[in-house]
């Protein structure tokens, strides 16, 4: 049993000063039978923490539950950095931003009405109960307690949002009634006001910032005299988003910075080490005027990629850190090109004959948001149940993307980040609209706003009030699966959308990590043996698909495509990552 503490000057651990070097690797992001082999790797590359957050949402899609299981079991992710002789940092929140859907705060908050990131009764009282399930998980592996848990970061980069002390305060408050007794940290960008803003006396502050380093350490020592000076993101790429570039930083920069950093005595958590993936439907979205939903690779161009291995800027780092800790020997090998072979798709379902299977449809007299309905992510079907003529459809708002069909053949898509709210139906009959929620914002005031159609809708000026609504619910997909294959053979080269497509292989080399190609295709989502990879979309700058190895076996794999508008009825896959054009 040890005593981690905040000394006058450095970290203490039983009164000796001890310096942290972390990384942070989100055990949501990675697949849990990789969580060891990223952990090791941050060991040789001489870090002694993992810094992770927690998601909220993830965990208590609905209220009252807290899923552990699979990629969401953050015991065993604290059990296996303990278990490489490392210390962790934990980062419950409650808002976390990560670029991670919603930043981290679950949809049904909102539909109660909660006040969110301050101090109002209902999103407290829903803090208590998300904190107990949380402490449940760490309060048991503090150092204290024999465990790795050295750190608690209390919310995340305040200062940038909001000033309330009462909500701080009220926070620490309920760490330490549900057993948190480790030191508790904030962190914001080193900017007077965010410093003063977003944090306590008591509370550990800690910066934000990828560059500058000694000039933004002295800020940050500005408003804190005494105490460990400590980067907490110490920012080393950057994410990207669907329709820009992929963002690079430049290797021998970053490491001068973390040079500069080390040398004046300070501790470091790398933002990230290694970014993941936003399995799923998880990416979350910015909102500063203009709609921009994430990509689902978070490389991050972070030391470890998006498959785990290291680049250039993990050997930089390597070299950099060496000066300033014990350096294990280093056994990452040069990785070789992925398999590569392509297979068709060999039958598909239309969208509308599994509609059944993903959701019940409810008939009501106004036009409901997905929230309404209790629905927070993915997508959401909307039948008008007014007679339908030819006209303009305008629509208050699109959250973020409807593909319009008239007797189910496609008549227009509106895009929310073109500001598209309005479409011409060429003629009368059944108006359905599909409608893809591409990402909840995760920074900034719009962060909780409801998704799916916003009215209200008319037709030619004229009120469509009668709607039949349907969440897809696209958790399951077995039995979608289980249709496709029995659904109408690909015979033309062209899958037709929206429907879902598959394809069944071999992968002799199933113990190595894929990369499925997805530049023929449109946009859509993919699953390999029923693990969701993320979304897909043709306007980049991702062409690929990480598939982690550990959801693969030698014979017998089934790839099952959502495919939205149309795609090629081949699937590729391909020797390594492709993730975009730089600006370079």
């Amino acid at each position: 049993m040890s005593r981690f503490s905040i000394g006058e000057e450095d970290f203490l651990l039983d009164g000796d000063p001890v310096r942290v070097i972390s990384g942070a690797l989100h055990y949501f992001r990675v697949h849990p039978d990789q969580w060891a082999d990223r952990i090791r790797a941050a060991r040789e590359l001489g870090l002694n923490t993992i810094e992770t957050y927690v998601p909220w949402n993830a965990h208590s899609p609905r209220r009252g539950e807290f899923s552990t299981e699979g990629i969401l079991d953050l015991g065993r992710f604290l059990d296996e950095v303990a278990a490489q002789g490392m210390w962790a940092i934990v980062r419950p929140g409650p808002y976390i931003c990560a670029e991670w859907t919603g930043g981290g705060l679950p949809g049904w908050l909102f539909s109660a009405g909660a006040g969110v990131r301050r101090a109002e009764p209902t999103y407290l009282a829903a803090i208590r109960e998300y904190y107990e399930a949380v402490a449940e998980i760490v309060a048991p592996r503090q150092v204290d307690r024999d465990g790795p848990v050295i750190l608690v970061q209390v919310e995340n980069e305040y200062g940038a949002y909001g000033s309330d002390k009462e909500y701080l305060r009220t926070l620490v408050d309920l760490l330490r009634e549900v057993g948190i007794t480790t030191p508790l940290t904030t962190i914001d960008q080193p900017e007077p006001h965010m410093l003063e803003n977003g944090s306590l006396p008591g509370l550990h502050k800690t910066a934000s910032f990828g560059s500058r380093s000694l000039e933004r350490l002295a800020t940050l020592r500005e408003h804190q005299p005494t105490g460990p000076l400590m980067c907490a993101e110490f920012w080393d790429g950057w994410f990207d988003s669907w329709g820009q570039h992929h963002h690079t930083t430049s290797a021998q920069d970053s490491a001068r910075e973390l040079d500069a950093l080390l040398a004046a005595g300070a501790s470091v958590n790398l933002y990230m080490l290694c970014g993941g993936t936003n399995f799923g439907l998880t990416n979350g979205a910015n909102d500063k005027g203009v709609y921009v939903p994430i990509s689902t690779s978070y490389d991050y161009d972070a030391p470890l990629d998006e498959a785990g291995r290291p680049t250039e800027k993990y050997w930089a780092f390597r070299d950099v850190i060496a000066k300033y800790a014990v350096v294990p020997p280093a056994a990452r090998d040069e990785h070789a090109p992925a398999p590569t072979f392509t297979l068709p798709l060999t039958s598909a379902v239309p969208l509308w004959d599994v509609l059944d299977l993903l959701g019940a449809e409810q008939e009501l007299d106004h036009l409901p948001t997905a929230d309404d309905l209790g629905h927070y992510d993915g997508f959401t079907m909307y039948r008008s149940l007014d007679p339908s003529a030819h006209g303009v459809l305008e629509l208050g708002e699109v959250r973020d993307r409807a593909q319009v069909f008239i007797d189910r053949e496609g008549v227009g898509v509106l895009s929310r980040d073109h500001g598209e709210r309005r479409v011409v139906l060429p003629r009368s009959g059944a108006l359905e609209i599909l409608v893809e929620d591409l990402g909840r914002v995760n920074y900034g005031t719009r962060i909780g706003e409801p998704k799916g159609l916003v009215g209200p809708a008319s037709l030619d000026g004229a009120d469509l009030g009668r709607w039949a609504v349907r969440p897809l619910d696209l958790g399951d997909v077995s039995g979608v699966a289980a249709r496709a294959r029995d659904g109408e053979p690909l015979a033309d080269g062209v899958v037709p959308g929206p429907s879902f497509a598959v394809a069944s292989f071999d992968t002799p080399d199933h113990e190595a990590d894929h990369f499925l190609d997805t530049s023929a295709w449109g946009k859509g989502v993919a699953w390999v043996n029923g693990f969701c990879l993320g979304r897909f979309w043709s306007r980049g700058p991702q062409s690929t698909l990480y598939v982690p190895a550990p959801v693969l076996r030698a014979e017998g794999n089934e790839l099952l495509v959502l495919v939205l508008d149309s795609a090629g009825a081949q699937a590729r896959f391909v020797a390594d990552l492709e993730l975009g054009h730089t600006e370079q």
